[in-house]
């Protein structure tokens, strides 16, 4: 005789060790579903030392559903594992419900690898339409598209009740004081959020005579492409290495929202436009700077997300339309140095409920 399930959702994580956005996501995400239904969840943290397959299927076989938000960054080395539980989870019966934030922006063998999880999945959360098409688009798995739905993203950072100071921020208060105009940059630094046409822009504003300085809060992913390397090459041809700075890793919310404190204006000039998924943009937002990005694709991008819809339309976030020079993100960041700041109430656990009412309609 089978005993019946004991939770409603296994949490397929990484541990509190791994504090990229990946695996603030799932934390965060599994708290909101148990808050809303408590005793609900269960995790299995999955790292080269945790996780044996004993453990695997004692762990699927406790719960109705199997929740996987797949390796974007903390799982590559242990990424055979998830896809044994979402297996196992298939075999036992169990749902499984796979968070997949990105495709065609991934590079190719990323793709590659996540393709079995597409395939084992029951329900595919997505969180951009225009992610959605890429998928649908591809000519192996595309079909898996009819799985997918819908999700508003929230931001993984809250802006906190104080800030940390800390010898960047005092760089950049400095840099202020000397009437240099500071630009920042938030999150991951990766081709898909073309860190380098932020320089060109850069370069224009120093041809002005605006002496800009471009903060990059946050640190390059390792990638097989030399992400970094062609960055830092590309600011020195334009002259701009002095004018430059890339934090790296950032300890806490508190430190990251004292650099904020000290940014004239965020700028992300995105090949792609602005889509839903780009978490990043909305914690700038939570700053009261201006925030300044491409527009969409397309005019449904937000259609299942009006708290990001809302930001937009009271200029919360500023869109240059897709197809401008970078001359004219330059009016736009020179233009924000007349704006105030304004510091609009932001419901960050409302934003959470919503994402998690949307994952668990498809337990």
């Amino acid at each position: 005789m089978t005993s019946e399930p004991a939770t409603q959702a296994l949490f397929l994580g990484a541990g509190p060790h791994m504090t990229c956005g990946v695996g603030q996501f799932t934390r965060l995400l599994q708290e909101t579903i148990e808050k809303l239904e408590p005793g609900s969840c269960t995790s299995l943290t999955l790292t080269r030392s945790e996780g044996t397959v004993g453990e695997l299927w004692r762990a699927v076989g406790s719960a109705r559903n199997v929740v996987c938000n797949f390796p974007l960054v903390a799982w590559k080395r242990v990424i055979v594992r998830p896809l044994l539980a979402m297996a196992m989870a298939r075999l036992r019966g169990r749902r499984v419900v796979l968070v997949q934030h990105e495709w065609g922006g991934l590079h190719w063998l990323r793709r590659v690898t996540y393709m079995p999880a597409l395939l084992l999945a029951d329900s595919i959360v997505m969180f951009s339409p225009l992610v959605r098409r890429e998928l649908a688009a591809d000519s192996i798995v595309g079909w898996t598209a009819e799985k997918c739905v819908l999700a508003p993203l929230p931001p993984n950072i809250e802006s906190p009740p104080g800030i940390v100071d800390s010898k960047l921020r005092q760089r950049l208060a400095a840099a202020r004081e000397n009437g240099r105009l500071v630009i920042g940059h938030f999150g991951s630094i990766y081709p898909g959020k073309q860190p380098n046409a932020l320089l060109h822009i850069g370069a224009i504003l120093k041809a002005r005579g605006l002496r800009p300085l471009i903060a990059y809060i946050g640190s390059f992913i390792r990638a097989t492409d030399n992400v970094e390397e062609q960055f830092h090459a590309r600011a020195a041809e334009l002259d701009l290495t002095d004018d430059v700075i890339v934090s790296g890793f950032v300890a806490s919310d508190h430190e990251v929202f004292g650099l904020f404190s000290e940014i004239d204006a965020f700028c992300y000039p995105l090949g792609e436009g602005l889509t839903a998924r780009r978490s990043s943009v909305l914690t700038s937002v939570q700053s009261g700077r201006p925030v300044i990005v491409t527009g969409p694709a397309e005019p449904d991008e937000f259609d299942h997300h009006p708290r990001f819809k809302e930001l937009i339309d009271r200029g919360a976030i500023v869109l240059v339309a897709r197809g401008s020079d970078d001359d004219v993100y330059a009016d736009r960041i020179a233009a924000a140095l007349q704006w105030p700041s304004v510091h609009a109430p932001f419901d960050f656990d409302g934003w959470w409920r919503d994402v998690a009412e949307a994952v668990k309609a498809q337990f």
